[in-house]
């Protein structure tokens, strides 16, 4: 066998085992020395792994298993009641054999080492609601205190927090509040945990003939090539008509006839109804201006025509043939011509 080789269990030279010793746990090997070597495995130790390792601090004791302590008589009840002191509170250690031990607590005490105080918290019946614990030292507090599980407040922890109160949910959201979480029922063409996504409703290519799709908000518009129209652009738009006139034969100033001609004029065909003309809200508010219209024009035209007479009137008095009069009714007659032409321009400019 090579060198560094180990087979297990088997010895080929050495002194021979004890009749009592446990089985061994390890792997040895026969090298070329006098003396063969083991290979114990966790918790066995000894020349051939024959022994159990012993549980820490054990001083009294024996183990047939790895980490076991197995007292010797006499040694169990010393060594914990005595030396240990697991007792609290002025209680009495008592030995039960086998390595276990019982207190004897004073009153108001209690616990397996009577370290705990009979306290506002047993007193109360442990009033902590929803999960909370109850905490008073041990028993030690004058009052007791809950300390309440996430999603709960309250001296009893009996209040469940409104997680909605902070209006986490968006776009007219509804949010529903649970025990230390929220749930927001989103409205349609919304998704998401706060409802802030708006559904792509192009996502599905709903336009047809190559038509380009633009998303909004639970809909969506189609922007038509020419030929389609429809909200999915999928129905085809009729093409030009054409329409043949027949013009008269002309003739010339020499009498010769000249042939007739064709005359062809593409007129495309009106597709929806509401394109090919005015609304009845929009042909009556035209109706309204243009009776508003007609009628200033009017009025115009009649205070032109007034003040147009009265300075005709005014000039045929100014030629009156009398001497004495004259001269004042020519002064008449320049403050009413004066009022003439300065009335007449703003009209004019009104106009």
């Amino acid at each position: 066998m090579p060198p560094g080789e180990y087979k297990p269990h088997i010895f080929e030279s050495g002194p021979a085992l004890p009749k009592a010793s446990p089985a061994l746990m390890g792997c040895c090997s026969r090298t070329d020395l006098p003396v063969s070597s083991c290979r114990c495995d966790p918790g066995w130790e000894g020349k051939y792994c024959e022994q159990c390792v012993r549980m820490p601090g054990c001083l009294h004791g024996t183990c047939h298993q790895p980490w076991q302590c197995i007292c010797h008589n006499g040694w169990a009840d010393v060594h914990i009641c005595e030396h240990e002191l697991p007792c609290q509170n002025g209680a009495e250690c008592v030995y039960d054999g086998d390595g276990e031990y019982s207190c004897l607590c004073p009153e108001g005490f209690h616990g397996k080492d009577c370290e705990r105080k009979t306290g506002p918290c047993e007193k109360a019946g442990f009033p902590c609601r929803n999960g909370g614990q109850c905490q008073d030292e041990n028993g030690f507090a004058r009052n007791f205190t809950c300390r309440c599980l996430a999603g709960f407040v309250g001296a009893l922890c009996e209040n469940d927090v409104d997680d909605c109160v902070m209006r986490p949910c968006a776009n007219g959201a509804t949010c529903h509040d649970g025990i230390n979480r929220f749930s927001c029922q989103c409205q349609v063409g919304f998704e998401g945990r706060f409802c802030t996504i708006n559904i792509d409703d192009c996502a599905s290519h709903p336009c047809k003939n190559g038509a380009k799709c633009y998303d909004r908000i639970n809909d969506f518009d189609c922007l038509c090539p020419d030929g389609f129209t429809g909200k999915m652009c999928e129905v085809s738009s009729p093409e030009p008509t054409w329409v043949t006139f027949y013009l008269p034969a002309n003739r010339e100033n020499n009498g010769r006839a000249s042939g007739g001609g064709l005359l062809k004029i593409s007129v495309k065909e009106v597709v929806t109804q509401r394109d090919a003309g005015l609304s009845e809200s929009q042909l009556v508010t035209v109706l309204v201006f243009g009776i508003l219209t007609a009628a200033l024009v009017l009025v115009t035209i009649l205070l032109m025509l007034r003040n147009r007479q009265r300075g005709r009137q005014r000039s045929n008095w100014c030629k009156s043939p009398s001497q004495a009069a004259r001269k004042l009714q020519e002064q008449e007659c320049q403050v009413g011509m004066l009022n003439t032409v300065m009335v007449e321009p703003r009209k004019t400019t009104e106009l």
